[in-house]
């Protein structure tokens, strides 16, 4: 036995050294040191946490290659007392302390998060000053952000497009007006607000009102909320955190505006969480439309990690009823296996930095590859629409290619939502929602109306037998009341008489007598003083009607009767006078202007000749001017012609065939048609 006890204390001690090494993983080496900043408050920040732990042990299983993590979370454990410290300087000196902990005592290479932009701001400020590169999962960073600090890396796609996807949306139900709810001191709405206007101007809609909600103010929110209820437009856009997204829904049905003709549409994070939201705030979401950012879900890498994620995210969050993970898992899981790989050679500084920006791999959220510092921005959406407990998939929306029911070449495309299915709606009712709301009390436009139109088929206002009542009909009429129905919006008016001439009638607006005019009212300069007009709704065009002629074979000059003996004689002088002073001022700089006495008449009376037909907006001053008289009905305008009192009547050009459908073979149309703006609707 003595023989043997040298040998077996030998193995008992190296048995010993082995179990004491397994169970001390930390005497291995470390390849490198990561931190995390994170809302351990809210789902996003949950689903990252798991996702992240779940990179590195993976990379340390497949590599056998150990990194250490180090997570700090950005607010404070009350999840109230943390949205209130969002809005004061104590949550501005906890981010800078997390980061600085990060960095200083924990000697980290690099910190992945926060999610907000306001916190990632904070904490790439410290980054910069010691080289660290900050890897972000905020929506989106403003483009001036990776200029102005290098280390900054945008580890989450740039959502921006889904602006274009809601407004294809609008026009697909053929919306005019929306609302835009958004949250009051959010940086990035400066980003996402003109992206939306832009958008949807190019397909012929406009933001009403824009709404800033604060979190965590019920007074507030309600108030914002009795003050859509009075307005009527009636389709809302919702770009919210989730915990206030959830506050709306719940007032908003409370006040029964998650009922029929209500339209809600929700854009990210909101709609990639709606599996989280819990069973009371699902139901008061019934029928909202939402914008999801699409990753593939098919595939052994994704189901692997899906299975993984869902196991472990059950037994670490027992609290929430949902377990599946969203785009912002993927993308937490993506960005820590990036900048693992990255770490491979204990890289640090510019050079991690440089390695990182290199980074080119295929992730559950898509390709991972960067450019300036940024991911390439989401083009693929998921239509949605909440109903019962969850929501259904509609189809997609790509950039270039608007709508599909499925993903791929093989795709069918469409221009129209309308061609993804039937869609719930709030309230369910069987028909789609208008968009907007006819208000029980509205103030009613003043509408002026011509009485007297020479032409009654525009205008005409006829009293009834009693007198009690107005009638208005006509072109301009019909054409007025057909316009207000294509109208996506209720417009109340009143139609009014007026009995003057129509410049005075024009006047009335700049004097804040009506609101508008409509009726037979010609286009013409002066009157753009006191009003605007709208685009002609009939031909443009002033035209000659003279009475047919028995001989035929001088129609080409019928236009010259109208000119008297001396208008003539006057048009003569004044162009002999314009023809002399030409000549007075260009003889001594034109040769062709000088010579014998003879040659020089010849010019002066070639040149007034030529300034005769140069002159042509100048007759049209003449016949203004001179010989003018105005009837109030055809008829008389036909006895006038017939009685030679006038020799010729100028008419706009769809009054003209009015004129000649009812005098067609005693009338004619002579001469050129002077052009003038037609006849259109006024308006301040």
């Amino acid at each position: 036995m003595s023989g043997f006890a040298p040998l077996f204390y030998f193995l008992i001690t190296v048995l010993v050294l082995r179990e004491g090494r397994a169970n001390k993983p930390e005497n291995e080496p470390r390849m490198g040191i990561i931190g995390a900043i994170i809302d351990n408050s809210s789902r996003i920040g949950k689903e990252e946490r798991v996702a992240i732990e779940m990179a590195v042990e993976d990379f340390y299983a497949n590599r056998n290659q150990r990194l250490a993590l180090h997570i700090r979370n950005s607010q404070r454990e009350d999840p109230l007392q943390a949205a209130l410290a969002a809005y004061i300087s104590n949550a501005i000196a906890l981010i800078k302390s997390a980061a600085r902990d990060l960095i200083d005592g924990q000697q980290v290479q690099a910190i992945l998060g926060p999610h907000t932009w306001e916190e990632t701001s904070l904490v790439v400020k410290v980054g910069s000053e010691t080289n660290t590169p900050i890897v972000s999962f905020a929506e989106a960073t403003p483009k001036w952000a990776t200029e102005l600090w290098p280390f900054l890396v945008q580890a989450s796609r740039d959502r921006l497009k889904q602006m274009e996807a809601i407004a294809d949306i609008v026009q697909s139900w053929e919306w005019h007006r929306v609302t835009v709810i958004y949250q009051d001191r959010d940086s990035l709405a400066n980003e996402v607000l003109p992206h939306l206007s832009y958008a949807l101007r190019q397909v012929g809609a406009e933001i009403s009102h824009l709404v800033a909600l604060q979190p965590f103010a019920s007074s507030s929110l309600i108030e914002e909320l009795e003050k859509l209820q009075k307005d009527q437009c009636r389709v809302f856009v919702v770009h919210l955190s989730v915990p206030l997204a959830a506050q709306l829904f719940e007032k908003a049905k409370e006040m029964k505006m998650m009922e029929k003709d209500y339209v809600w549409i929700t854009t990210d994070p909101i709609t990639s969480l709606v599996n989280s939201f819990n069973a009371s705030s699902i139901s008061s979401m019934q029928g909202i439309i939402g914008v999801k950012s699409y990753f593939t879900e098919s595939g052994n890498q994704f189901q692997d990690f899906y299975h993984r994620f869902c196991r472990r995210f059950r037994s670490e969050h027992p609290e929430e009823g949902n377990n599946e993970p969203s785009i912002f898992a993927a993308q937490a899981y993506d960005a820590a296996r990036a900048v693992a790989l990255a770490l491979t050679e204990g890289s640090k500084g510019r050079k991690l930095l440089a390695k990182l920006l290199r980074s080119d791999l295929h992730g559950l959220s898509g390709r991972i590859k960067f450019t300036d510092q940024n991911l390439a921005p989401q083009h693929v959406f998921q239509i949605i629409n909440v109903v019962g407990r969850s929501y259904r998939e509609l189809g997609y929306w790509s950039d270039g290619i608007r709508f599909s029911k499925t993903i791929g070449e093989s795709a069918s495309n469409y221009s129209s939502m309308k061609d993804l299915g039937p869609v719930v709606w709030p309230g369910e009712p069987w028909y789609t929602p208008k968009g907007v709301n006819v208000p029980i009390q509205a103030t009613a436009l003043r509408i002026g109306v011509p009485n007297g139109s020479t032409f009654k088929e525009y205008v005409n206002v006829e009293k009834d037998p009693l007198g009690n009542n107005l009638s208005f009909t006509g072109l301009a009429i019909d054409l007025f009341k057909a316009t207000l129905e294509e109208l996506p919006y209720y417009l109340p008016y009143e139609l009014c008489p007026f009995n003057g001439t129509y410049d005075s009638l024009v006047e009335q607006i700049h004097l804040h007598k009506f609101d508008a005019v409509v009726g037979d009212v010609a286009i013409v300069s002066r009157r753009y003083e006191h009003a605007e007009f709208t685009h002609p709704y009939t031909e443009a065009g002033l035209v000659m009607i003279v009475p047919v002629m028995s001989k035929t074979c001088n129609k080409a000059w019928l236009f010259m009767r109208p000119f008297t003996k001396p208008m003539w004689a006057l048009i003569g002088a004044i162009n002999i006078y314009n023809g002399f002073v030409v000549w007075l001022i260009e003889r001594n700089h034109c040769p062709k202007l000088k010579g014998s006495v003879l040659n020089q008449i010849g010019s002066l009376i070639w040149l007034s000749f030529t300034t005769l037909f140069s002159l042509h907006a100048y007759l049209r001053e003449v016949l203004d001017i001179h010989n003018i008289k105005q009837f109030d009905s055809i008829e008389e305008y036909a006895e006038a012609l017939k009685s030679e009192v006038i020799a010729a009547a100028f008419l706009e050009a769809p009054l003209a065939k009015i004129f000649l459908r009812k005098y067609c073979n005693v009338f004619m149309e002579a001469g050129p048609t002077f052009k003038v703006g037609g006849f259109g609707f006024v308006m301040l």
